[in-house]
């Protein structure tokens, strides 16, 4: 039998969510250290109208499936954390740029299609979460390309 359309995509694993594709397994993480205790973080988006949404992260997952998890406006994730696109562009505080690391060549490319991109702009798809980022707080832009 052949599949076709969403019921190809399906089997494939993937599901669309706001026009984004990501992929069933990102919302399964291993268990920590702990046994069956995962360890989470707080990740704070806040919009560009000054709008805040905190949520709560597991670690290994990247910020930008977190926002996608708890439906967060402004994070459009197109291409499902491939780093193709820049619908996820977000603007890490200055607090917490060490802790985020630096964007790699291949996300640095990917920011020159993103809308007002500045010093501390990150694709969301590209930061782990770790314990280190607890308490994260990340703005967003006016509008996603």
């Amino acid at each position: 039998m052949r599949l076709k359309g969403k019921a190809l995509k399906r089997r494939a694993g993937v599901n669309y969510v706001r026009g984004a594709a990501v992929r069933e397994a990102a919302a399964t993480f291993p268990a920590s250290k702990d046994g069956d205790k995962k360890t989470m973080a707080k990740i704070t988006f806040i919009e560009h109208d000054g709008t805040k949404h905190t949520v709560e992260a597991e670690n290994g997952m990247t910020v930008m499936e977190a926002a996608v998890k708890n439906s967060v406006p402004g994070i459009d994730a197109d291409c499902g954390g491939a780093c193709a696109c820049a619908t996820c562009h977000v603007y890490v505080g200055k607090d917490w740029l060490d802790k985020t690391g630096t964007a790699e060549q291949m996300e640095e490319d990917m920011l020159d299609f993103a809308f007002d991109v500045r010093d501390n702009s990150r694709l969301s798809c590209q930061i782990k979460v770790t314990d280190e980022i607890d308490g994260l707080v990340v703005d967003l832009p006016e509008k996603q390309f």
